[in-house]
């Protein structure tokens, strides 16, 4: 049998056109657009390379190789291929026919350093302030939605946000594909099966959340939703289960809401809607939302508490605690943007001091200047 560590090797020596990328830590994707063009991603902002493949084939030929590490197949009549290279990065290809012009070639890279919140501090994707109120928010144990579109640092926030959980706490982690890295001790990390060949074996997020709800967790950590395990979800924390961290794909903190009862729906569970909306706005506490603005930084948008659901009006309410405003161009075409307290108290503001945090100052000096009566 092949030693792991020379398989490995072997098939790094494949990628040799986009090798050094792969070892930049500087490059967060590659982006193949078939064998002669070959885009790379660098904070934020694309640029072409030279590099080259051969031909379509000897392109083809390395996605089979790299099929075979993770036990999967790509061919005519499996021509969509999701995996994980040696280091850990994600491989999204496509080949014909449904890419009669590829293959197209996707890696999203996996960095061993995680990013941590002081970090996202230096890099000015959020302040001070707002990562304490964060920390308390984790502490207090709210259920967190992370939201942003693709490429927009939600992981890189939910790695952050894990080191907020208190020592001492049992952090269970489910995903499609392994890419969370819980800074904490007392860890398990699940990830779903696809099914082999012939169908058989799969296991679903919704097979491993359910499993996990009889291992005694104390934080539950779903790496993304996308389906009917929403729902899942949202009872777990309605029922006791609280502080769970999750991401998900939405532009704005409401689309975020609607994207989440739109995959509550998805679920085999047969449930009134709006006994689904009420609990979903009951189960979900806070929205982080996240953007990768034009200039290519990505930045923390908004931290938006979710009060409830009106059956009247037939929507959501939630209610920004921390906001982006926006002050045009800097030089050489930077957004200028400060993130800061709106001057609304949060509603949740009992339940953190139940847990002994509280929000920063600036928060309640906020409201003091706006004038806003506690709630």
């Amino acid at each position: 049998m092949i030693p792991r560590e020379v398989y490995e090797e072997t098939l790094l020596q494949f990628f040799a056109p986009i090798r050094p990328f792969l070892e930049d830590p500087s490059v967060s994707e590659v982006m193949i657009n078939g064998p002669d063009q070959i885009f790379i991603e660098r904070k934020g902002k694309l640029y072409k390379t030279d590099a080259t493949f051969d031909s379509k084939e000897s392109l083809i030929s390395v996605l089979r190789n790299a099929a075979q590490f993770v036990g999967k197949q790509i061919d005519e009549s499996r021509p969509i291929l999701e995996g994980r290279l040696p280091d850990g990065s994600r491989i999204e290809a496509l080949i014909p026919p449904v890419a009669p012009e590829g293959p197209f070639v996707s890696i999203r890279r996996f960095f061993q350093e995680t990013l941590t919140v002081d970090r996202l501090i230096g890099f000015g994707s959020l302040t001070q302030d707002a990562a304490q109120t964060l920390e308390a928010m984790v502490i207090a144990k709210l259920n967190i939605v992370v939201a942003g579109g693709t490429g927009s640092g939600k992981t890189s926030m939910l790695n952050a946000l894990t080191a907020y959980i208190p020592e001492g706490e049992r952090v269970i982690v489910i995903e499609d594909s392994k890419e969370v890295q819980p800074q904490r001790e007392h860890v398990l990390q699940l990830e779903a099966r696809p099914p082999d060949a012939k169908g058989r074996g799969a296991v679903t997020i919704r097979d491993l959340f359910r499993a996990t709800l009889r291992m005694r967790p104390d934080r539950l950590v779903v790496g993304e939703i996308r389906g009917g395990e929403a729902l899942d979800l949202v009872q777990a924390m309605t029922s006791g289960h609280g502080g769970c961290l999750t991401t998900l794909h939405a532009t704005y903190p409401r689309d975020t809401l609607s994207r989440l009862e739109t995959m509550c729906m998805m679920s085999d569970i047969d449930m009134p809607l709006i006994a689904m909306r009420i609990q979903l706005a009951s189960g979900i506490n806070a929205i982080v939302q996240v953007s990768r603005l034009r200039d290519g930084s990505r930045k923390v948008t908004h931290i938006t508490e979710v009060l409830g659901f009106d059956t009247s009006k037939g929507e959501y309410i939630t209610q920004d605690i921390y906001a982006r405003t926006y002050g045009g161009l800097g030089p050489g075409g930077a957004i200028i943007s400060e993130f800061g307290p709106t001057g609304i108290i949060p509603h949740c503001v009992s339940q953190l001091r139940e847990h002994g945090v509280d929000f920063p100052d600036t928060v309640y000096q906020a409201a003091r200047q706006a004038d806003v009566p506690s709630p």
